[in-house]
């Protein structure tokens, strides 16, 4: 991916151990961004990944997921 993200997101993640070994992971916040990883070390790297993949996937179809974040992370950095 060339373009670079700019933005940083707080984003409470959810990871499901799996019985073969590793996690599923998902965001309760973005229904959407559902991502897996072997071990700890991968979730942040495939968590990025996702999101920058879902962030494009709206962005192509026009919905409002960036604005509702920004929005969200604005009211939970205030408290």
């Amino acid at each position: 991916m060339t373009r670079e993200m700019e933005d940083i997101y707080k984003l409470p993640l959810i990871l499901e151990p799996q019985p073969e070994g590793g996690y599923t992971i998902t965001c309760p916040l973005i229904p959407h961004l559902i991502t897996e990883a072997d071990n700890l070390e991968e979730v942040i790297p495939n968590v990025s990944d996702a999101l920058a993949a879902l962030i494009e996937t709206y962005e192509d179809l026009t919905q409002p997921l960036i604005f509702w974040l920004k929005l969200n992370n604005i009211h939970n950095n205030r408290e």
